[in-house]
C-alpha cells in the first residue's frame, strides 16, 4: 500500500510541478517549445514512474518504429500503466486516441492537449467523427498517435475484439500502422484495482505495415490483420 500511495503522490506532484512554465510558454505563444516541453516531461515522468514501481520493461522490435513520417501505433490494452510504458519506452513523441473525460481531469487534461492526444465523446457520433478527422490530420502533418482498438482494459489478459471503425484512420491518413503487444502490465495494476506491484512487462513492436500494404482492405479487414499481429506475439 505504501508502494500505491507514493506513486500516486508522485503523479500528481510531477504533472503539478512544470504547469506554470508550461502556462508561460502558451501565453507567449511559443507553441512548438511548449509542446516539445510537454512531451520531454512526459517522457520522464514515464520513465521515472515505472522505475519507482520496480518494474522491468523488456523491449523488442524498437527498429520497427519509423523514425520519420506520422505512424499510427496500435496496442493492445490491459493496464492503466500501458501509457506510460508507451510514452516511456517506445521512441517517438505521441499522444493518444482518449475518451473525452480524461480532458477534464486536472491536470492530466491539459498534459494530454499539449502532447497532442485526440479526445473522442462516445455519446456524440458527429463529434466522434470530427475528432478522427482532426486525428488523421494530425497524423498527415507527421505526428504520432496511439490507439488502443479494444476500446477498454483486458481484465484477463485475453485480446478482445476490435473496433474496426477506429483503424479508419489508417486509410484517411495514409500513414503505417505498427503493432504492439504488451504482455505483463495487467499485473502492475489489475483492472478494478487501485494497489500498485511490480511485474515484468514485455512490449513487442512489430514491422510497420505500409500504406501500400493496405490497398483494397477495409476497416474490418485491417482491424483483424493486425489482432492477428498482436495476438501472435503475445504467446
Amino acid at each position: 500500500m505504501l508502494k500505491t500511495i507514493s506513486w500516486f503522490a508522485f503523479l500528481w506532484w510531477s504533472m503539478l510541478k512544470p504547469r506554470f512554465e508550461l502556462k508561460r510558454l502558451n501565453r507567449q505563444g511559443r507553441i512548438i517549445e511548449r509542446d516539445a516541453c510537454a512531451h520531454a516531461l512526459a517522457r520522464e515522468w514515464a520513465q521515472t514512474g515505472l522505475a519507482m514501481n520496480g518494474s522491468s520493461i523488456h523491449l523488442s522490435g524498437l527498429e520497427n518504429v519509423p523514425t520519420t513520417g506520422g505512424v499510427l501505433f496500435v496496442a493492445n490494452h490491459q493496464s492503466n500503466f500501458d501509457i506510460p510504458i508507451l510514452l516511456g519506452h517506445v521512441p517517438r513523441d505521441k499522444g493518444f486516441i482518449a475518451k473525452q473525460e480524461l480532458l477534464k481531469v486536472r491536470p492530466f487534461g491539459r498534459w494530454m492537449k499539449y502532447i497532442g492526444c485526440v479526445f473522442i465523446n462516445r455519446a456524440d457520433p458527429r463529434q466522434s467523427v470530427q475528432a478522427i478527422s482532426d486525428a488523421a490530420q494530425s497524423l498527415v502533418a507527421g505526428h504520432s498517435l496511439v490507439i488502443f482498438p479494444e476500446g477498454t482494459r483486458s481484465a484477463d489478459g485475453i485480446v478482445g475484439p476490435f473496433k474496426a471503425g477506429s483503424l479508419k484512420l489508417a486509410l484517411m491518413a495514409k500513414v503505417p500502422i505498427v503493432p504492439v503487444s504488451i504482455s505483463g502490465s495487467k499485473d502492475i495494476m489489475p483492472k478494478g484495482s487501485s494497489v500498485i506491484r511490480s511485474a515484468n512487462v514485455k512490449v513487442v513492436v512489430s514491422p510497420p505495415l505500409l500504406a501500400n500494404e493496405l490497398n483494397g482492405l477495409n476497416s474490418n479487414e485491417i482491424a483483424k490483420k493486425v489482432r492477428d499481429i498482436i495476438v501472435e506475439n503475445l504467446k
